[in-house]
């Protein structure tokens, strides 16, 4: 019997945030992920599609609004604790420890549940089996694209019920895109909802279940990936060429 009803993990209702008091980024945000979904973020620059993830990381403050995670209120709460009840979260940029190996990384993964280290060492490299092979190898060594890999495998190591990934392909090559995108597709098929923002979004429209379009702060539209790339007016104001061979 499941800990919650329904098909929701994460419900966020009507979400005020922001860095600094009296300026906020989001102005009524509001979005749903149900179990099993992948979720898509897209919108142009200073959408508040960043701040939306580390505000239900507990990494920006919530000036009002909910965060619901499997019917439990998490709003505000600070990220180890976020942590302990199953949200993952990957930055776009420092997110893995340069001078640990790969096993350390998955490690520090699990530093509030050590013991269970070995099973879920087990999961994730099932997952990612380059990083069994490569455990000994420091993180500050590798690409781009294999760092994605190793702070998505540490994320993954406290089994989160939803996993919340900034920019997962920034800064990557075509090719190395394409397989951070197959790694975030695998995760999902694991069983582990997936809550992602992109600026690639034609990409992401691609793969994604539903998705949500970010502008000044608020959900502008929603519907699924397929609904959304065909949608004139998603098309006009956010996707343009984007669009054009979808």
């Amino acid at each position: 019997m499941s800990e919650y009803e329904g098909d929701s993990v994460v419900k966020v209702t009507d979400l005020v945030a922001g860095y600094l008091p009296g300026v906020n980024i989001l102005n009524g945000c509001s979005i749903e992920a149900r179990r099993g979904e992948l979720i898509g973020i897209i919108g142009p620059n200073g959408a508040g599609k960043s701040t939306l993830l580390k505000a239900m990381f507990g990494l920006v403050k919530i000036h009002s609004g909910q965060v619901m995670v499997r019917g439990k209120d998490l709003t505000g709460l600070k990220a180890n604790r976020l942590v302990s009840q199953g949200v993952g979260f990957v930055p776009q940029n420092n997110n893995v420890f340069s001078t640990l190996t790969i096993e350390e990384n998955l490690q520090m993964g699990m530093y509030q549940r050590p013991k269970d280290f070995k099973t879920r060492f087990d999961f994730v490299t099932g997952l990612f089996p380059e990083l069994a092979k490569r455990r000994a190898q420091r993180a500050g060594s590798l690409s781009g694209g294999e760092r994605q890999m190793v702070a998505m495998g540490r994320a993954l190591m406290m089994e989160p019920a939803v996993l919340l990934l900034d920019e997962p392909s920034a800064g990557l090559s075509p090719v190395k895109q394409d397989e951070t995108f197959l790694r975030v597709h695998e995760i999902n098929r694991a069983g582990v909802s997936v809550i992602m923002v992109e600026q690639n979004a034609r990409r992401c429209l691609q793969i994604c279940d539903r998705a949500y379009v970010l502008d000044q702060g608020k959900d502008a539209y929603t519907g699924t990936g397929r609904e959304l790339m065909k949608d004139p007016k998603v098309i006009q104001l956010y996707l343009g060429t984007l669009a054009d061979t979808a």
